[in-house]
């Protein structure tokens, strides 16, 4: 598929998209919308699923077309109904989204801002969706969330782990299932200092975007918290290959753990680069030389091989959970393509179900309808255990895992052990948390 060009999947529409043929853009004009952006006026109703297909992040946007793709089966009333059978609400019975049968449009988003603007725009006004989720990626997030808020159509972020999603760039419109920086860093400190010890001095690589910003200050903020001391801050282009040129000076300046604030390809490749420089086999300050990587999943694992083994990290989900939400899930997705879910499908398909469950409840497809529905909404049995959509700020708090690479995997996916399942109490923040500063969520906007 070309970059930007949009693909329609699922049923096939027969008729023109309300609005269609004005010279307006969609979201422009109240024509055949009744009062809010896309209503959908005949028997279904679309969905845009905005995923990286290119660019570092693309194993997790392959990933997570893979689980929308099944979500919208579960929810259409096809294969074995997954999450729809342990999910603590009832409201969805299996034949579609108040009746009406789910269909979607894709879209890459190529992990760059300006690119999956334009593709949720065009989903918006071409093509009639009503909700656009996906990414993996927190520049995008922020970029589209934005846009969605403007155009009057809900948000549901997929993969993205930056605060200010949530933070400074919170919107009304926008809702983020998947944890965030901050979790990570008061996860990750108390197994980092009873692993490595309170006496470390830290060198950080990060990623030049908002989520490699507030993943740095997170994990800062948590380990000199504990006694570590940061030495190095260095920040590598998201478009980085080729690491070797940041690793030097590591290995010229006395730090003693390697922090790489790096996601996707980027991680695979920096860590590679790490390894290959002989980081793992080095002694400083009188101790083993450690590396650290803040958010994991089982994808980047894959690609690092060997190199992740017994390397720390933070994860929103691991298909090893044996809790009946991820049992059904990992069953479904393991039965339709041959392997488990890695957190960016999980998350996109939590999301999914979110949505239509709270337009279910809310008895319409109006923004701020499903707004009101999610606000506060407490649920269980999507694999995460009891958690809350809070109000304040659209983020989902539920318990984090802390998880090493596997010693000793049995298979290519058995790369990752959990070792901690930090409770959600201990992620829990005030809204006003100086790493979430500034912005306002605003009021909903139902568009046209």
């Amino acid at each position: 598929m070309s970059k930007g060009n949009l693909t329609r999947r699922g049923v096939l529409k027969t008729g023109a998209v309300a609005g269609a043929g004005l010279a307006l853009p969609t979201y422009l004009s109240a024509a055949g919308h009744e009062g809010f952006t896309n209503a959908p006026t005949g028997s279904t109703v679309t969905l845009g699923f905005n995923v990286p297909q290119s660019g570092p992040y693309a194993d997790e946007g392959a990933d997570e077309l893979r689980a929308y793709e099944l979500a919208v089966e579960h929810l259409n009333g096809e294969g074995d109904g997954g999450m729809l059978n342990t999910f603590s609400s009832k409201a969805l019975q299996g034949n579609g989204i108040l009746g009406k049968k789910v269909e979607y449009v894709t879209g890459d988003t190529q992990t760059k801002s300006d690119a999956a603007r334009a593709s949720a725009k065009s989903m918006i006004e071409k093509d009639g969706a009503i909700m656009i989720t996906g990414g993996s990626s927190s520049g995008v997030a922020v970029a589209v969330q934005a846009l969605c808020q403007e155009a009057g159509v809900i948000f549901m972020a997929g993969l993205t782990h930056s605060n200010d999603t949530t933070g400074k760039d919170k919107k009304a419109n926008g809702f983020r299932h998947f944890f965030n920086s901050y979790m990570s860093g008061a996860a990750l400190a108390p197994v980092l200092a009873a692993n490595y010890g309170t006496d470390r001095k830290a060198y950080h690589l990060t990623a030049d975007y908002n989520w490699g910003y507030t993943t740095e200050e997170a994990v800062r903020s948590s380990t000199e918290a504990m006694g570590w001391e940061t030495v190095g801050t260095v920040l590598t282009p998201l478009t980085q290959t080729d690491f070797s040129s940041y690793i030097t000076p590591v290995l010229q300046s006395d730090a003693d753990v390697l922090v790489l604030n790096h996601y996707g390809g980027n991680m695979v490749n920096s860590l590679t680069n790490a390894v290959q420089f002989g980081l793992r086999d080095r002694q400083v300050n009188g101790k083993n030389f450690e590396i650290v990587v803040p958010l994991y999943s089982r994808l980047m694992a894959k690609g690092a091989g060997a190199n992740v083994k017994g390397i720390f990290g933070s994860t929103n989900w691991h298909w090893s959970l044996q809790d009946e939400g991820s049992k059904a899930f990992v069953q479904s997705f393991g039965t339709k393509y041959g392997f488990p879910p890695s957190q960016a499908a999980h998350t996109c398909y939590v999301q999914a179900l979110l949505y239509a469950d709270a337009v279910e409840r809310a008895g319409s497809f109006a923004p701020c309808a499903v707004v009101e529905a999610l606000e506060g909404f407490e649920f269980d049995g999507m694999g995460n255990g009891p958690t809350l959509y809070r109000a304040e700020d659209h983020q989902c708090f539920k318990d984090v895992l802390v998880v090493k690479g596997k010693e000793n995997p049995s298979s290519e996916f058995d790369l990752l052990e959990i070792v901690e399942v930090t409770p959600v109490e201990q992620v829990t923040y005030e809204p006003d948390h100086p790493q979430f500063a500034g912005g306002a969520l605003g009021s909903c906007n139902n568009g046209a």
